[in-house]
């Protein structure tokens, strides 16, 4: 059979036992969740008021719901590494661990998600100095750093990458640059990811379009265990979406935003498609300068140029029902999306 076709089969294959998995682990971990009180904290009304007008009603709904995510890829990937290793190879065809490929994304989506739980139970649990408890944003960004070094080192001193594809020109090397590019990277899409994380739906139909694309450029690049990953993500995201759409029945919480958007940034970086990513996760992009932006206004000029952000809430404020938002932020990404994969395929084959 003809690699490409026998290869499209396994990823096809795999997102869909992904899918099905997660359905079936979904009621488990809600059932904890539940049991265990792991709830929302809502933001204090003089901190946010925009912010809690819209979304008081959605105080004590579950969180961490994005274990669905992580734990079913983990678990997939666990599996059939072990059915692989102990019955001679007979399941070699749905193990898609491997060192060159899929060890760092599987080791960053781990980490991440470990870190975004303790935060997500912190904050459950009242405690911590963000209002509605956990950890506050500078003490995110220190972890994400931290990670963020750790993949850097990893991919400059030992696997000697220093090597960055600008699009249409070629690979160029950046020598110890790729350091700090790598850093700014990964630190830049968990931080949107978590901006973009304050809508049912929103990061996980912003994620989905994202992993489909970055699916897209590693099978393309010939990277199979690395777009049986992608494959595998995005089964466990559809099946997270079929709860978590409006109104969710439980949110994604950090340990979903963290190491979504890590794993994202790792495999842009894995596929050398750093300069292809705004174009994959445009919204990620409005969303962090949105309250960059935000941020820089009031302290120089002394006003706001959005009524809130993240700006998903300034059109909220506008009168956009949550849903509409969500919809139209998912069009967005689609059409982005296609743009970038239209602009991948141009540059690599033109």
């Amino acid at each position: 059979m003809n690699t490409v076709i026998f290869e499209s089969i396994r990823v096809m294959t795999l997102t869909a036992i992904s899918f099905m998995a997660a359905l079936l682990i979904t009621p488990l971990w809600y059932g904890f969740i539940k049991k265990h009180h792991v709830r929302k904290q809502i933001r204090e009304k003089d901190n946010t008021p925009v912010f809690h007008k819209f979304h008081e009603k959605k105080a004590g709904t579950p969180t961490a719901g994005g274990v669905i995510i992580w734990g079913t890829a983990l678990i997939i990937a666990f599996v059939f590494l072990v059915l692989s290793a102990f019955f001679d190879g007979r399941w070699d065809y749905f193990n898609f661990v491997s060192r060159a490929e899929t060890y760092l994304p599987l080791a960053f989506l781990f980490l991440a998600a470990f870190f975004g739980l303790v935060d997500d139970w912190l904050g459950a649990l009242g405690i911590g100095g963000a209002s509605g408890g956990g950890l506050k944003v500078r003490y995110k960004i220190v972890l994400y750093l931290i990670l963020a070094s750790i993949g850097a080192w990893w991919f400059y001193f030992r696997l000697g990458w220093d090597v960055l594809y600008i699009p249409f020109v070629g690979n160029v090397a950046i020598g110890p640059w790729y350091i700090p590019i790598f850093m700014f990277i990964i630190v830049a899409s968990a931080f949107s990811a978590n901006e973009t994380d304050g809508l049912d739906g929103l990061l996980g139909g912003v994620s989905l379009f994202a992993f489909v694309s970055l699916t897209t450029v590693a099978f393309v690049l010939g990277r199979y265990d690395l777009a049986a990953f992608g494959g595998v993500m995005i089964g466990a995201l559809l099946a997270f979406l079929w709860f978590n759409i409006y109104p969710a029945k439980f949110f994604m919480g950090d340990t979903g935003s963290m190491s979504l958007g890590i794993t994202i940034g790792v495999i842009s970086m894995l596929t050398n498609t750093a300069l292809f990513l705004p174009f994959f996760v445009l919204i990620f992009v409005l969303e962090s300068l949105s309250v960059i932006i935000q941020l820089a206004s009031k302290k120089f000029l002394g006003r706001k140029v959005f009524l809130s952000t993240p700006i998903h809430h300034h059109f909220e404020a506008l009168g956009w029902p949550e849903s509409q938002v969500t919809m139209r932020f998912w069009i967005v990404s689609a059409v982005s999306s296609a743009l970038g994969l239209a602009l991948f395929f141009l540059s690599r084959f033109s």
